[in-house]
């Protein structure tokens, strides 16, 4: 009965214990690239929806490639049903779009019945994942900031910190320079690299020193709307 029911339209029939192989071993490798998935996401608020997604997802396509086998007409008519599916899911991030593309190569690899290569396939790519991780590969030492300073009218704005973001190795772009309080007060705005070895309590502290101890802001990104007018 089984037999009749998995056989293909050519004729040929596919055997229960090699479907129920393939499935078993499209869902571990599924369940080992989610897995990696989640030890190598950077802040560790993954989506739990998306790590159970990867799981399933080389089952799915081994079944499509199985189902499909070399019938063109069949091909032909999966991707038109496929066609009228939409999706309604926030973009993610590259990184997530190349674990989903790994899941669909390994389900590819494992629909057509080479296993050996698909968990091959998927250890030898989990543990480039694990190894950048672990060496931070790629992460910017330095971040962008953006630093907000109020000085007194009779203080040189122009070189007043120089000697500061020396001696703290700050990058910095002097981007905007405005009046404030009637004019009695000008405010500075940078965009800085600040590295990350560099203590921003101790920096800031230098800055209060030289501006008479009046307002300072910094900030993770540089806003740019704040420097129209």
């Amino acid at each position: 009965m089984f037999e009749s029911i998995l056989s293909t339209s050519t004729g040929t029939s596919i055997s229960l214990i090699n479907v129920i192989i393939m499935i078993l071993v499209a869902i571990s490798v599924g369940i080992i690239i989610s897995f990696t998935y989640m030890k190598t996401y950077a802040n560790k608020a993954y989506s739990q929806n998306f790590a159970l997604t990867i799981v399933l997802l080389p089952a799915v396509i081994a079944i499509i490639i199985l189902l499909i086998g070399s019938d063109v007409a069949r091909a032909f008519s999966l991707a038109g049903a496929f066609s009228i599916i939409r999706f309604r899911s926030a973009p993610g991030e590259p990184k997530d779009i190349a674990f989903v593309l790994f899941a669909l190569a390994a389900g590819l690899a494992t629909g057509i019945g080479v296993y050996s290569y698909a968990i091959l396939f998927a250890i030898i790519l989990c543990s480039v994942m694990f190894l950048l991780n672990k060496a931070d590969f790629g992460t910017k030492k330095s971040v962008t900031k953006q630093l907000r300073v109020t000085v007194p009218e009779n203080l040189d704005y122009e070189q007043a910190f120089d000697d500061i973001f020396k001696d703290y190795a700050v990058q910095y772009n002097l981007k905007q320079v405005k009046t404030t309080a009637l004019g009695s007060l000008y405010q500075l705005t940078y965009d800085i690299q600040l590295l990350d070895s560099i203590s921003t309590k101790a920096f800031i502290d230098e800055l209060r020193s030289r501006n008479s101890n009046l307002d300072i802001s910094l900030s993770l990104t540089p806003d740019q709307s704040s420097y129209g007018c």
